[in-house]
């Protein structure tokens, strides 16, 4: 008797977690825009591979293809399968997929949807005018990488992993959402205009960082602890206000970076910075460059201060930082024989990481030049193993979510 009533309780708790998961769906494919939304429950027949539920009457449902990029690239290491994405058994839908952390540099596994499948289908999103959100359930267990999104960042770097490289490519980054990337954690939106580097930088530099950071979980946690620790990673991009926010768990946050100038990465947005306002001054001034590409610029609006805060000041000098939108510059100026104040120098002494200022479209491939959407790794010259965790499900809109829409995304977990 006792063991029938285990086995009626247990049917009933499944059946319970089934109607969940199966009403967590409905919330996310009820939401306008909804491009793809793979659940890692819905197969192909017989167990295939993952589909995406799509809208009504769409003609492709991008099913996920299991691939080792080294073994492509540099022809090195085995074929991946779908083996090698152990299945948790359920998730905020009802199952999930692990990606794991691989020593063997010769194995770097993915699920992606070739570009073959996906050039010009609603999944392909690129060009003037147009919007995003991608929204990934996830668990770290460690690295702060890529989740998903179609985000080949080329093999033409030079890396000590890519010197032995069979197969270049340039880069293809139309658009990213990670688990870090500059502060390891954090949600991580990344977009590209030009599918290759930023601000001379041979990494593309256009991202933001949710305020909030996502908990390591260790891989070999108790149940209880894995179901209580799902977090929502997503990223928009609004062409309307030309913001780009990451978003953890429904919060975006505000999330600024002091010195710039000093920073091995962000240096080279200073400097993007830095050379707008020189190239503005009438004549070649001292430390302009007048090679830099005027599309590389990175000028966000400067009209109008928010706040200005006096830093020290004498009868004829003042130093002053002004918070705009998207910057906090410093001001040196001196007074003139009139008694006003004229600026001798500014310089950029913090930038706004979330939400970040993208004033471009999205890089806009063809065919021959576009990349795959991928799921749990991106393509990339330094082949390091980056995010390894569980993840629960992965959807796409083809426009920005308001925060309302996001925090009730972010309340569907699994936990008991």
């Amino acid at each position: 008797m006792k063991r029938l009533l285990l086995l009626s309780s247990f049917a009933l708790s499944t059946a319970h977690a089934d109607d969940s998961a199966q009403a967590r769906r409905e919330t996310v494919t009820g939401i306008p825009g909804l491009v793809a939304f793979w659940d890692f429950v819905k197969r192909e027949p017989d167990g295939g591979r993952f589909l995406a539920h799509v809208p009504e009457g769409a003609d492709n449902d991008y099913p996920l293809d299991a691939g080792n990029y080294v073994k492509e690239y540099w022809g090195q290491g085995r074929d991946a399968t779908y083996d090698d994405f152990p299945l948790l058994g359920r998730g905020p839908f009802g199952q999930a997929i692990q990606i794991r952390h691989e020593e063997d540099i010769t194995f770097r596994p993915l699920l992606y949807v070739p570009r073959e499948r996906l050039h010009d289908t609603p999944l392909d999103i690129k060009g003037a005018k147009r919007s995003l959100t991608v929204v990934a359930w996830a668990i770290r267990n460690r690295g702060g990488h890529a989740l998903a999104g179609i985000w080949h960042e080329g093999t033409d770097l030079k890396h000590e992993a890519g010197t032995d490289i069979r197969k270049v490519q340039l880069g293809q980054r139309q658009y990213g959402l990670f688990a870090g990337n500059n502060i390891s954690g954090t949600a991580c939106a990344h977009v590209s205009e030009n599918g290759a580097g930023t601000f001379l930088n041979r990494f593309a530099m256009h991202k933001s960082n949710s305020i909030d950071v996502s908990p390591v979980i260790p891989v070999d946690a108790p149940d209880d602890v894995i179901d209580a620790s799902w977090q929502c990673f997503a990223m928009t991009f609004d062409h309307g206000t030309d913001q780009l926010i990451s978003w953890l768990n429904g919060r975006s946050g505000d999330r600024w970076f002091d010195h710039p100038k000093k920073d091995p990465s962000l240096s080279t947005a200073y400097n993007a910075w830095r050379q707008g306002h020189l190239h503005r001054e009438p004549g070649l001034q001292e430390g302009e460059d007048p090679d830099f590409p005027m599309d590389q610029f990175y000028n966000p609006p400067e009209d109008t201060p928010l706040s200005t805060e006096v830093v020290s000041e004498t009868d004829t000098e003042k130093v002053e930082v002004q918070e705009f939108p998207y910057t906090r510059v410093q001001f040196t100026s001196r007074k003139d024989a009139g008694g006003g104040w004229k600026v001798l120098d500014r310089d950029l002494v913090s930038l706004r990481l979330n939400p970040w200022w993208y004033p471009h479209d999205l890089y806009e491939p063809t065919r021959e030049s576009g990349g795959p959407f991928s799921i749990g790794r991106v393509i990339h010259s330094a082949r390091t193993s980056g995010f390894s965790g569980w993840i629960g499900g992965v959807a796409v809109f083809d426009h920005a979510l308001d925060a309302e829409e996001l925090a009730a995304l972010a309340a569907l977990d699994d936990r008991p």
